[in-house]
């Protein structure tokens, strides 16, 4: 089970989450059978999902994150709720994989430029949506630019996912989000950059046995830090027939008719878990009677 924990230090100047997300990367990867490229983007966004999720105050909000790029990656989307448990989809799962000349996946190519939209809910509130355009597609990048240019909240963003070239098996994934509270002096700021230029990659720390303690305390070093909490996330589908049904209820009665294919029955698979509804044309009859 992954394990996100959220701290601050003892001046209230910094706020730091840090997660180990590779067992639910590595169920997204089984249920939509990524290529290595669309694995890592999407185990990033998924993980940043989780991460920001964490950091929801009220019990069911939820936050979605959307990449569009015009690479041959395709939309690819992330959504939290508050506990920190994530689904998430890939529009082209099969995305051929490159890589840079250090050999690690060129993500950004995949993802291309566009945006990235954010988008929170809250109980009894109104969505916010933030949209920023995409700075890197590398995903951390970007998530860095939305907290700057939405929230004006100065931020570091790392994520990471270490995937087998061989077998695309997911090794570990990762991440850490670290944030400046108002009130911050420089001596803070430029302690918490010589830790950031000084900390290895987020896969190199897990690769060693570290725990998101263990990476906050090496992003925060030099500073006094308490643990605010921990929590179990993981991958989570919230998709049930009775929610499709109401879908389904609320179509025009001779929309509901034409849905059956030419062996009699509809169908619908779940974009996030891949777990296919059928539906007899009995089944629609009776929607039709409850509709009515």
């Amino acid at each position: 089970m992954n394990k996100i924990i959220r701290c601050i230090t003892s001046d209230g100047a910094v706020m730091a989450s840090a997660i180990d997300s590779s067992d639910l990367v590595y169920a997204a990867q089984k249920i939509h059978r990524t290529s290595n490229v669309a694995t890592a983007a999407l185990g990033r966004l998924l993980t940043a999902a989780s991460m920001m999720g964490a950091q929801l105050k009220q019990k069911d909000a939820t936050i979605s994150l959307r990449v569009a790029g015009d690479g041959p990656l395709g939309v690819v989307i992330a959504a939290s709720d508050s506990d920190g448990y994530v689904r998430g989809y890939v529009e082209n799962s099969n995305c051929v994989t490159e890589h840079y000349q250090n050999g690690k996946l060129n993500v950004g190519k995949a993802v291309g430029e566009g945006v990235l939209n954010v988008m929170k809910k809250l109980p009894g509130a109104e969505p916010y949506i933030g949209q920023v355009p995409l700075v890197s597609g590398e995903i951390a990048e970007d998530i860095t630019s939305y907290y700057a240019t939405s929230e004006q909240l100065p931020t570091v963003c790392a994520l990471g996912v270490l995937v087998d070239k061989t077998t695309g098996e997911v090794l570990f994934a990762g991440g850490l989000l670290v944030q400046l509270l108002p009130g911050a002096f420089e001596d803070t700021i430029e302690k918490l950059e010589k830790n950031v230029h000084d900390m290895d990659s987020v896969t190199a720390m897990l690769t060693k046995g570290y725990t998101p303690l263990d990476m906050v305390h090496e992003i925060l070093k030099g500073f006094e830090v308490e643990v605010l909490d921990e929590m179990e996330v993981g991958y989570r589908c919230g998709c049930t027939r009775e929610s499709l049904e109401n879908v389904i209820i609320g179509l025009p009665e001779d929309e509901i008719r034409e849905l059956p294919d030419e062996t009699g029955v509809a169908s619908a698979t779940c974009h996030f878990c891949n777990k296919k509804y059928v539906f007899t044309q009995e089944d629609l009859e009776n929607l039709i009677k409850k509709k009515n």
